[in-house]
């Protein structure tokens, strides 16, 4: 696994030492509402799911929970970036908005990479706008919808995407060609706000089968498992978004163990085979909760190989 990240100054973190504490957590807290929501992070990890008789590599962009808000064009300009990476696929697992007027903002950012054949699903946020939370919630359980919810321009958004040939995979199933495979692609709508409804896969062989969720609960990781999926990619958790030192996660908001937060685990299927899932700790946080600490925002270049 190759990761590729930036370095923290150590003159900062020196700083920081010999500041006292009151100094310290300022600063902490200065870091994680700037540096550390800019600290952009390409993670490259290689997943051998392809059929061992495949002759080359599929590289697949994963990108999530965008959160974006107008005006962040720091987060834009590294989107725009990713096109170089010249994905064969892009799969988008939601959450792309943190404001009512940020979709023309979100399309400008993804134009180039909608270059590429993608499929996305949505999350709440591409619903719902964010509202406040007291972040001792989350040791309680995962988030709630609260009931008086902001709706978002989604059908934008939507419209949006789908315009440049990213297939909607909320609660479908679709396939398409990339790269000499024929993959077949199975998403929900968002299980963290109960709008899942697993469809099946499309009809036919097919080379490769991925399974697409915002939140990775467990039940919609073993269903897609059992099902047969090749391989699992969600989103959601922003990879604890406030970590301990080793990027150590505190809470997920949903019912995976911290250890899975982020990156690739292994689900064990009915029939006992182990399938991969990818958990993308994201790119953005809600407007109302602007702060990450030791948890760079990130994407994933998933390269897939031969088994």
């Amino acid at each position: 696994m190759t990761i590729r990240t930036t370095t923290i100054n150590p003159l900062h973190a020196a700083g920081l030492a010999a500041a006292g504490s009151a100094a310290a957590g300022l600063g902490i807290g200065l870091y994680a509402g700037t540096v550390g929501l800019n600290r952009f992070t390409l993670r490259q990890l290689d997943v051998p799911v392809l059929p061992a008789d495949h002759r080359g590599t599929l590289r697949l962009l994963h990108i999530s929970d965008i959160h974006y808000v107008p005006g962040q064009r720091k987060k834009l300009a590294w989107l725009q970036s990713l096109a170089g990476l010249e994905p064969d696929l892009v799969i988008n697992t939601g959450d792309n908005l943190s404001h009512r007027r940020a979709v023309p903002e979100v399309l400008e950012a993804l134009e180039p990479l909608r270059a590429f054949p993608g499929a996305f699903v949505p999350g709440s946020n591409d619903y719902y706008a964010p509202r406040f939370k007291n972040p001792l919630r989350y040791f309680k359980g995962p988030s709630r919808l609260h009931p008086e919810a902001e709706s978002l321009p989604t059908s934008q958004l939507f419209s949006g995407f789908e315009s440049s040939g990213w297939i909607n995979l909320a609660n479908t199933h679709a396939s398409t060609e990339v790269g000499g495979l024929r993959v077949g692609l199975s998403g929900v709508d968002d299980p963290h706000i109960d709008r899942d409804e697993f469809t099946g896969w499309p009809s036919g062989t097919t080379d490769l089968r991925i399974g697409v969720a915002h939140a990775p609960l467990q039940r919609v990781l073993q269903s897609f498992a059992d099902a047969g999926a090749d391989l699992v990619l969600a989103g959601h958790t922003h990879g604890g978004q406030v970590c301990l030192p080793g990027e150590r996660a505190l809470v997920t908001n949903c019912d995976l163990p911290t250890s899975q937060v982020k990156g690739l685990h292994y689900r064990t299927a009915v029939d006992g085979t182990p399938v991969p899932f990818h958990v993308s700790a994201g790119i953005g946080t809600s407007a109302k909760a602007p702060i990450r600490f030791n948890c760079p925002p990130e994407a994933t270049l998933l390269t897939l190989v031969p088994r």
